[in-house]
C-alpha cells in the first residue's frame, strides 16, 4: 500500500508552519529572497525583513555530553557553549556535525527551525527572547521565517530559558 502524502506537502507549508497551525498559536510568516552569497543566514533575514537582529533568533544544534540539543539565540550574538551545557545539567558542549544536525532535524543548515523537527530535540531558548513581544525564527527553509511570541515558542518546544547568548 502506498503512503499518503503528508499534510505539509499538500498545504505547501513546512513542518514548522504545520506544527504552528496544528497548535493553534498566532504566527506570521515572512518570506524573502535568500542570497546564497550572504555571509550570515540570520543577519540576512533581519536585513530582509527590516527587523532588529536582537529579535531574529538562529537555531543551532550542539551536542551536550553526547546528546543533541537545540540552542535558539539572537543572530546579533553568539552561543555560549558552557552556558548551554549548564542549562541542561551537562558538563561539555560542542557544535554538532552539520550533516548529523540536518539528518536529525529534517532541515538544511541555514533553515533549521526549532519547530517541527523530524526528531524532537531538547531545546534551550536564550532568556533575552522574553524582552520582546515577538521574535522571528526559521520556518524551516532558507528565506522563510516565522514570527511568534517567545512564550509560544518555549511552550511548543518545551524549551528551557537560560542566558546562553553572548553579545
Amino acid at each position: 500500500m502506498a503512503k499518503k502524502p503528508k499534510k505539509q506537502q499538500q498545504s505547501g507549508g513546512t513542518p514548522a508552519t504545520v506544527a504552528l497551525t496544528a497548535a493553534g498559536v498566532e504566527f506570521t510568516v515572512h518570506a524573502y529572497d535568500h542570497d546564497p552569497a550572504h555571509p550570515s543566514y540570520g543577519e540576512e533575514a533581519a536585513e530582509a525583513m527590516g527587523v532588529s537582529p536582537d529579535r531574529v533568533f538562529k537555531t543551532l544544534v550542539a551536542e551536550v555530553d553526547g546528546i543533541l540539543t537545540v540552542a535558539v539565540v539572537p543572530v546579533a550574538g553568539s552561543l555560549d557553549l558552557k552556558a548551554l551545557a549548564a542549562a541542561v545539567g551537562g558538563k561539555r558542549a560542542a557544535m554538532a556535525d552539520p550533516a548529523l544536525a540536518e539528518r536529525t532535524t529534517g532541515y538544511v543548515r541555514g533553515g533549521i527551525s526549532p519547530l517541527g523537527q523530524r526528531k524532537r530535540l531538547r531545546t534551550v531558548l536564550a532568556d533575552s527572547a522574553g524582552a520582546h513581544a515577538t521574535i522571528c525564527v526559521s520556518a524551516g527553509r532558507r528565506g522563510l521565517e516565522v514570527e511568534l511570541s517567545p512564550t509560544d515558542l518555549a511552550k511548543l518546544t518545551e524549551a528551557v530559558l537560560a542566558p546562553i547568548g553572548r553579545a
